[in-house]
């Protein structure tokens, strides 16, 4: 039977699982979801258990697909970044599990940034509310009960290679995304651990994201399908295996990614450890033992999906896009301004809020559907300006949802006169998962060597420049003011 490898990508919206050859070509594929808990405004969490349910059952489901033609050779995992499950010692969960978009958590990064001056420094990022080591402090600060408790601090990904294996660890990836972590060293940072009195025994121990962290147990053999014993990778975060997935690496630092998913996100590799002073791009370690800078706009086709629901329910979103092909580019003066979560890069602010400026009587839902599409083309932009110091892009990999839309590439490339293509396929985090597996399972000696062998195809986007654009983009930064003074 041909080898495969499982990748798993724990998202935020449910699992999804695919077998891949050693050449790189998906045989199988199953998802499953889960709900999503928000108990109190501003709060996001999950029950790590129906993580665990759903894998099980989405692994089944593929399993069955690939019977009889196949032979798993290794698992891999990606997941949803920045989430904290609080086990107790004997590794039980404490309390459903808050993620990566949850805001309590504001006080707990005041602590922290009062306890550690030097915190960019150290960790490549400023606090911010949806990192890992803030919900520590808040748990600490809220529910003394549950804190007490606590032995151990996991990432989503991790508690699933825990009941996958029995085993605690995590890696840089996702660790360069909790706050407690040192850049540099990727090693935790006893500096911030003890200026916060915390316990050094609830970190779990880091290793390399395609080492063996250990064997599938015959009790999740039972329960998932998986054949008992075959090894289990220590994974990557979800925008590093994306990364992966795609081909971007240090390898090639002049190619980054952009996608236009819920949220939109920027990905540039670099090769040693570059922060922006202020914190305001992400600087995580990648699966590939470089770095990356990642920006996030909270927005994305979020902000289109929000605008069909509200303005244009029932229609089409192709209806929507030739409503808003047929006006020009700049939107006749209309600017939307995308925070509708607020923001996070390069902003830093969860209470800026959305708006549409310029509106007159001469304009139509076209004009709004367009300036949306504009206004996010826009917030990308202005991530892609405070990393441009850092990097040197020559071209991004676009994919997404919002990455099926030509108008939206052909904006979104104008907006950040860079060079688009598109890969032939796109799986995600799964992918990347399943290549890292490749690689723990000795298909291949590195990362490096499997990205090679594995390169997606490519298509460029054709972008003109657009002059009409530009003028747009100066009366998008003037709309920052006016989106501050109505912040939340």
């Amino acid at each position: 039977m041909q080898p495969v490898s499982i990748g798993i990508d724990l998202g935020t919206s449910g699992v999804k699982v695919i077998a891949l050859t050693q050449d790189g070509q998906t045989v199988g594929s199953s998802s499953a979801t889960y709900p999503l808990l928000t108990p109190q405004p501003g709060w996001t969490e999950q029950h790590p258990s129906d993580w665990l349910s759903g894998t099980t059952a989405a692994l089944k489901t593929l399993m069955l697909e690939i019977s009889g033609r196949f032979e798993v050779i290794a698992v891999g995992v990606s997941g949803q970044m920045h989430g904290a499950v609080f086990l107790d010692s004997s590794l039980t969960v404490i309390r459903p599990a808050p993620l990566w978009n949850d805001q309590r958590t504001a006080a707990a990064c005041s602590e922290l940034d009062a306890a550690v001056p030097d915190l960019i420094a150290r960790t490549g990022n400023a606090a911010v509310t949806g990192f890992q080591l803030p919900k520590l402090l808040w748990l600490r600060q809220a529910e003394s009960e549950h804190y007490s408790r606590v032995a151990h601090l996991l990432f989503p990904k991790d508690y699933l290679n825990l009941c996958m294996t029995g085993v605690i660890a995590s890696e840089p990836s996702d660790a360069s995304g909790s706050g407690a972590m040192n850049i540099h060293t990727q090693t935790w940072d006893d500096t911030i651990i003890n200026a916060l009195n915390l316990e050094r025994s609830i970190f779990p121990p880091l290793q390399p994201s395609s080492s063996v962290i250990g064997t599938v147990t015959a009790e999740f053999a039972v329960a998932s399908g998986l054949p008992a014993g075959i090894p289990v990778i220590a994974g990557a975060g979800d925008n590093a295996a994306a990364a992966i997935g795609l081909g971007v690496s240090s390898a090639q630092p002049n190619v980054g990614s952009v996608s236009l998913g819920t949220s939109g996100v920027l990905i540039a590799p670099l090769l040693e450890p570059k922060m922006q002073a202020e914190g305001r791009v992400h600087l995580f370690c990648h699966a590939d033992g470089s770095y990356f800078l990642l920006g996030v706009t909270l927005s994305a086709a979020g902000s289109l999906q929000w605008l069909r629901d509200t303005i244009a329910p029932g229609v089409a979103f192709t209806d929507l896009m030739l409503e808003a092909a047929a006006v020009p580019s700049g939107c006749e003066g209309v600017t939307f301004m995308p925070y509708l979560s607020g923001e996070r890069s390069p902003h830093l602010d969860p209470d800026l809020r959305g708006a549409w400026l310029g509106l007159s009587l001469a304009h139509g839902r076209g004009h709004l559907t367009r300036a949306v599409l504009e206004g996010v083309a826009f917030s990308l932009r202005d991530t892609l300006e405070v990393m441009r110091p850092l990097v040197k892009l020559e071209s991004l990999l676009a994919v997404g949802g919002g990455a099926t839309s030509a108008l939206w590439l052909t904006i979104v490339g104008g907006a950040l006169q860079t060079t688009l293509v598109k890969p032939a396929l796109e799986e995600g985090p799964a992918r990347g998962a399943a290549i890292l597996a490749l690689v723990g399972a000795g298909v291949y000696g590195s990362v490096a060597a499997a990205l090679e062998a594995l390169a997606p195809r490519l298509a460029p986007v054709t972008v003109a420049p657009d002059a009409a654009l530009e003028q747009a983009y100066s009366r998008y930064q003037r709309g920052l003011a006016a989106a501050r003074v109505f912040k939340g």
